[in-house]
């Protein structure tokens, strides 16, 4: 699914769309046990407690994709009759109607969901009346040809809400205020079928997981029967380690900032797509083959792909670089910049000794103080302090 398309079934949460039919729920305690079940059509709700649910389904259709919400396909295997993506369809071909059914998968759930306190496990059951669209984009609701039927489960911690004073207004004074389990937003999540395409898409899950580095592996495998992605962290720090192994001892600085600046402006050119940009093994070799990297150092990049990711697979590109800071560190000087101007760095031999150059004008901040640079005969001065220090001058770290 892409952007586009979650954002239309999120859109299905709120009371003047809602195309939930009913809502089962299976509280469970730190020991496992199962505390209390519900089940019930979602329009006999009382209004408020509708719109808390509506929140929480929002909350799982959130975050990026490739980090918060990862597309996921099933095996073969999985879709055979004991498999995990054909207990999937009979759980929602049942509209939760069958209690064998809904006890069997809260088991599965109750095994392989690592968490020692209490949550509480939601699955509702939705039928989108999927509107048409005209040549320009437009909606057509008088024209639809499918129904969207889906079933969407969320994991909700149960928290002690903490201890404090509350003021009470029929007795008009302060007291300690009762403490209750609260449902928080959801830590996990997922959507079968998924909505590619705007159609119904029964060999896939989308999987959401509030911590992008704790995908829960065993969930994942034993539940959804999907293969468990690398996570949005492992991936940065594969892409890390392929550059660090490529380039070897001749990893130069501007190489690497070559790299983040290709990386930046693919992304750049594709951030008004609603799929988010993965890059493969061809793709990274022509960003670096374009930032400076040599025939050798391409050889050892092909055979450092295919060991650490895999010879078919991607990475999600917006998750092996940082587009909000580029960062350069020394052991004693950080220095974080733009990513939109790393332009602005050079590396320079000065005096024997490599600095990094950046250029300041006017405006120049020091702990939140505006200070003077330096003014007239620029090179006059610089000559003349370079002459009394014996060092070079201006915004310089040592590399």
């Amino acid at each position: 699914m892409n952007k586009k398309e979650v954002l239309e079934i999120r859109k299905q949460f709120t009371p003047a769309n809602c195309s939930i039919s009913r809502i089962c729920g299976c509280y469970v305690d730190g020991d496992k046990n199962i505390k209390l079940e519900s089940k019930e059509a979602f329009l006999s709700l009382p209004e408020e407690e509708a719109f808390k649910y509506f929140d929480i389904f929002k909350k799982s259709l959130s975050g990026s994709l490739g980090k918060n919400l990862i597309n996921m396909e099933f095996p073969l295997e999985q879709e055979m009759p004991e498999g995990t993506q054909h207990f999937l369809m009979k759980l929602k071909e049942s509209k939760l109607q069958d209690d064998m059914l809904l006890e069997e998968f809260y088991q599965k759930v109750i095994e392989n969901y690592s968490y020692g306190e209490n949550y509480y496990i939601i699955l509702i059951h939705g039928l989108y009346d999927v509107p048409g669209k005209s040549s320009d984009g437009i909606e057509m609701f008088d024209a639809s040809d499918e129904v969207y039927e889906h079933i969407l489960c969320c994991i909700c911690p149960v928290n002690l809400s903490k201890a404090g004073l509350s003021y009470n207004s029929e007795d008009n004074r302060i007291e300690d205020r009762i403490r209750d389990w609260i449902v928080d937003m959801p830590a996990k999540a997922f959507l079968f079928p998924v909505f590619n395409d705007r159609s119904t898409d029964i060999h896939g899950v989308l999987y959401y997981t509030k911590k992008p580095e704790e995908l829960q592996p065993d969930f994942v495998e034993q539940v959804l029967g999907a293969t468990v992605p690398m996570t949005a962290k492992s991936q940065k720090e594969t892409f890390q380690d392929i550059v660090t192994d490529t380039l070897g001892e001749d990893c130069e600085f501007e190489i690497v900032k070559n790299i983040h600046e290709n990386l930046q402006e693919m992304i750049d050119a594709t951030s008004e797509s609603p799929d988010p940009l993965t890059i493969g093994k061809y793709e990274i070799q022509r960003i670096f083959e374009e930032s400076g990297a040599t025939n050798e150092q391409l050889e050892v990049l092909d055979k450092e792909f295919k060991e650490t990711v895999g010879e078919h697979n991607s990475l999600v590109a917006a998750n092996v670089v940082n587009t909000r800071t580029f960062d350069v560190k020394t052991p004693d000087v950080v220095i974080k910049v733009n990513p939109q101007r790393v332009d602005l760095l050079e590396t320079r031999l000065i005096n024997g000794r490599p600095c990094l150059i950046i250029p300041v004008d006017d405006h120049v901040e020091v702990n939140g103080v505006h200070v003077r640079t330096l003014t007239g005969d620029l090179s006059a001065q610089i000559q003349e302090l370079d002459n009394e220090l014996e060092a070079p001058i201006g915004l310089e770290s040592d590399l």
